[in-house]
């Protein structure tokens, strides 16, 4: 498939207290109350030890990052956005909810993350395919850096970016919105790769680089979706191969 988030900080604890509240201890054994400036009186102890704070004391994270996002990562592109429970999540990445909400703040901005993830490392082939110095170089790179991914024996059959769309309900239109707005992107780095194809003599005056982007993006997400259904690396291939019998000369 070709397709090419934000840190939050916990709020610290504090104790803020103003300079007219101090408070005088009475001197002497025998002193059993605190009194302030606007004369109440609070009961006390000899050995009374200043309050402390209750709660989190923004402990240091004590889990690989990247290790956590990789498993999310996995996560969502075997179960989908919506299908990937926050225990799913936790459990695969090692870690709790309070640690994953400090470290991501929530599961939607896990999710973009994870897109980023996969975008620069299984789906780095994409960007390698796009440097080659021929359109069908291009198209053919693209294809089978596709097939192998999709079929890879070492992540989950077929493609995170569609995986992720087509269980997608309305309740997460805005992670739909935003796998569209990643295909699109994805189309039109195709498409300028194209326009410049052609502008250099490398594709037919009479190509349209728009269509023809078109073209090899649905042919890869419908590999995406052949693979997710069980089709093998060399039946891809075939597939690829086809369509690069169809180029056009």
């Amino acid at each position: 498939m070709l397709a090419l988030g934000t840190a939050s900080a916990l709020r610290p604890w504090a104790i803020a207290h103003r300079q007219s509240d101090s408070i005088t201890i009475p001197e002497g054994p025998g002193a059993d109350s605190l009194s302030v400036p606007n004369g109440r009186k609070v009961l006390s102890s000899p050995n009374m030890e200043p309050r402390k704070p209750s709660g989190p004391t923004g402990r240091p994270r004590s889990f690989d990052l990247d290790k956590a996002l990789d498993a999310a990562m996995q996560v969502f592109w075997r179960k989908g956005y919506e299908g990937a429970s926050l225990s799913d999540l936790t459990q695969s990445m090692g870690i709790n909810r309070p640690s994953l909400y400090a470290a991501f703040v929530d599961k939607e901005t896990l999710f973009r993350k994870a897109l980023d993830r996969y975008a620069e490392g299984p789906g780095a082939y994409v960007r390698d395919a796009l440097k080659q110095p021929t359109a069908r170089a291009v198209t053919q790179q693209l294809l089978r850096g596709a097939a192998n991914l999709l079929t890879d024996p070492h992540h989950p059959s077929g493609c995170l970016m569609v995986q992720a769309a087509l269980v997608c309900g309305k309740a997460a239109d805005c992670v739909r919105q935003e796998l569209v707005s990643r295909r699109s992107a994805a189309e039109s780095d195709l498409r300028w790769r194209f326009e410049r194809a052609k502008a250099e003599g490398d594709l037919p005056a009479d190509s349209n680089p728009a269509d023809l982007a078109r073209y090899i993006m649905t042919i890869s997400q419908g590999m995406a979706v052949q693979a997710a259904s069980g089709a093998s690396r060399e039946e891809l291939e075939r597939v690829v191969g086809t369509s690069m019998r169809a180029w056009p000369r």
